[in-house]
């Protein structure tokens, strides 16, 4: 318990001072996007390519997994069938099941899976299986339910391979998998780079705690409190309920699986750019895209943002407003 404890306070020192350099504008108005992109594009890929590439996959691709698909499900089922019942419609259902479901286990899951679990490679699962199976279905849904102009098949299903820490993980598998050796004058400075991806996204994060407003100011507060209740607490106690009484998983298995499914939904994720595009054409279905797509939950602590819980990188709120291209 105590190393749980250490672990959570080393990421909210370090997102502290985030905060600090936000609040003192020490890195200007671009410094957390660098950072993010930073860590997004370069650090996290090269990260988790050099974790999985030594990793054990039989115990990285077990029922731990399957804990969280099934958790992720059962939660997203609970928002589908309210959502039926309380006619959403299809389109808002779906991001209000995203943002119910879908956990951050590619930017701020790395560090608490590094700091808390000791393992960055128990995320990469997760990560893989949000991207590969949920995010091409979720686009599907999306792309069908508005009217206009429709994705080819095949762009769709395409959409995790244009992103860089699930080719970064998909490299890291493939490397272990064939057993590959690679030299170390290779190997060494792909490690070194990823060890920028820790500090960068929680840097990131705290600069982003700057200027927050308080959130539920509108309309859809039942379907926006629904979905941050499910995730904050439903996810968590489910995947508990999953891992104790179906698979008997105990001590650190439990602990493992339990965290995953309370880290927070991502503000930045494939299916938050669906929600944008979703929005864009009908005023009425922005405000709705706003406050859905700032739920953010991690651990059991639950907090909604103002604007600054949608932005991925400059320009992602002009787009909610339909300018531009995402």
């Amino acid at each position: 318990m105590r190393g749980v404890l250490s672990g959570f306070l080393v990421i909210a020192v370090v997102i502290g001072v985030g905060y600090v350099i936000g609040r003192r504008g020490y890195l200007g108005a671009q410094g957390r996007d660098v950072l993010t992109k930073l860590a997004f594009h370069v650090a996290s890929p090269a990260l988790l390519f050099t974790t999985l590439g030594r990793a054990d996959l039989s115990v990285v691709f077990s029922g731990r997994l399957l804990v969280t698909a099934l958790s992720t499900a059962a939660v997203a089922g609970v928002f589908v069938a309210v959502g039926a019942v309380r006619r959403w419609g299809v389109g808002r259902t779906t991001v209000g099941a995203l943002c119910a479901g879908y956990v951050n286990a590619g930017n701020l899951g790395i560090p608490i899976a590094v700091y808390v679990l000791g393992d960055a490679s128990l995320v990469a699962p997760v990560l893989l299986f949000q991207l590969i199976g949920i995010t091409p279905v979720a686009l599907t849904i999306l792309d069908l339910s508005t009217a206009g102009e429709k994705q080819p098949l095949w762009r769709r299903l395409l959409t995790p391979l244009r992103n860089p820490i699930a080719l970064g993980s998909l490299a890291g598998v493939a490397v272990s998998a064939l057993g590959v050796e690679i030299p170390g004058p290779v190997w060494d400075p792909v490690t070194l780079i990823g060890n920028m991806a820790v500090p960068a996204v929680l840097l990131a994060f705290g600069i982003s705690l700057r200027g927050s407003r308080l959130p539920l100011r509108g309309g859809d507060r039942g379907a926006v409190l629904l979905a941050v209740g499910l995730k904050a607490v439903g996810q968590p106690l489910v995947a508990w309920a999953l891992a104790v009484g179906v698979f008997g998983l105990r001590g650190a298995h439990l602990l493992d699986v339990v965290v995953t499914a309370a880290l927070r939904r991502p503000r930045t994720s494939s299916p938050t750019r669906a929600a944008t595009a979703w929005a864009r054409p009908w005023p009425g279905r922005r405000s709705w895209c706003r406050r859905c797509c700032r739920c953010r939950c991690s651990w059991w602590w639950r907090r909604c943002w103002g604007e600054s819980g949608l932005r991925e990188l400059r320009g992602v709120d002009h787009e909610v407003e339909g300018g531009g291209e995402l």
